[in-house]
């Protein structure tokens, strides 16, 4: 009985084994196919966002690379003519152009006019008309968004008209008040200020609207427990909403200084191409000169590359006060 039990275990423990054997062939196709499967799920993603990164290589960074090798050469954009390597004398070049200086400071100027109109007023009117019925602010809004859907060389044509020292309806109101006529785009003291409020004119209804959608997301029940406590209204828009709205409005503020004067481009180049006596030109459209007008691309790359540098620390900056001040709710 003993050799026969220990004979039968001997022979169940061979086929156990055997099977083994036979089935390990068929599990690793298995194992194959389904790390295969697997790796379809890694790479589908990266196929959904192959287009848009490709468009990005094409229209951003390759441009820019190409910039970078341009400032670094002398040419007139002729297809007949070889771009000479002059290295960073084009650099040098512009550092040396009273009127590159006075750009940068212009662009200083027009980022530091453009803020209240971009983000302080729009944050004023977002607020101050949250608790209006909702057709008055479905009304007021489309009023205020208006000029940010008309092209600005249009609305440059009409403000030049506008604006007219001699036949324009503003100066013709103001000669009618008893004033003098203003040379709105003629002084040089003035002009700037003109391009500033025309800009902050056409951006005002889009900060508006940016605005006054992050307030309306604020949760209702914050400011119905600061009401039952006794909170006025000043109080409830500096301890809640100011700081909710934090976020929005530093991004505003970024936008303001990194695109602001690039927006007042259209205004200058229609309205003073840059004058009087360069007081309205800046940065943007210095480098547009370089390169359109006196067909100098080595030194209209060089602009760029500096402008790009310029901007890309304060853009550096921006994002750590960003992340250093914004608040949320949750």
């Amino acid at each position: 009985g003993i050799t026969l039990a220990a004979t039968l275990s001997k022979i169940s423990w061979c086929s156990l084994m055997a099977d083994i054997s036979a089935n390990t062939p068929l599990a690793l196709p298995r194992r194959k196919r389904r790390l295969k499967a697997d790796d379809r799920y890694v790479i589908a993603p990266w196929l959904y966002l192959l287009p848009a990164a490709l468009g990005l290589a094409i229209w951003v960074y390759w441009p820019l690379i190409d910039a970078f090798r341009l400032s670094l050469y002398q040419w007139n954009m002729l297809p007949n003519t070889a771009p000479q390597f002059v290295g960073l004398s084009n650099f040098t070049n512009i550092f040396a152009l009273p009127k590159f200086w006075q750009a940068v400071r212009n662009t200083g100027v027009y980022v530091v006019g453009l803020l209240p109109l971009a983000v302080i007023i729009p944050l004023a009117i977002a607020i101050y008309t949250h608790d209006l019925p909702d057709r008055a602010r479905n009304i007021y809004r489309a009023i205020i968004f208006v000029p940010m859907i008309i092209a600005p060389v249009v609305a440059a044509a009409v403000w030049r008209w506008l604006l007219d020292p001699g036949h324009g309806m503003v100066n013709q109101a103001i000669t009618g008040l008893g004033g003098e006529p203003v040379r709105f785009l003629g002084d040089p003291a003035i002009a700037i200020w003109t391009i500033i409020v025309l800009t902050g004119w056409k951006l005002i209804g889009f900060s508006t609207l940016i605005l006054s959608a992050a307030n309306a997301n604020i949760n209702p029940s914050l400011i119905e427990a600061a009401r039952m406590d006794g909170a006025s209204k000043w109080e409830i828009i500096r301890d809640i909403r100011l700081p909710l709205l934090m976020n929005t409005v530093l991004f505003l503020v970024m936008m303001t200084i990194l695109l602001g004067a690039q927006w007042s481009f259209s205004y200058i180049n229609v309205l003073t191409g840059g004058g009087p006596l360069g007081s309205t030109t800046n940065i943007f459209y210095v480098l547009w000169e370089f390169g359109f007008s006196s067909m100098s691309v080595g030194w209209s790359s060089a602009a760029a590359v500096i402008l790009f540098l310029g901007f890309g620390a304060l853009a550096f900056v921006l994002f750590r006060l960003m992340d250093r001040y914004s608040f949320y709710d949750n």
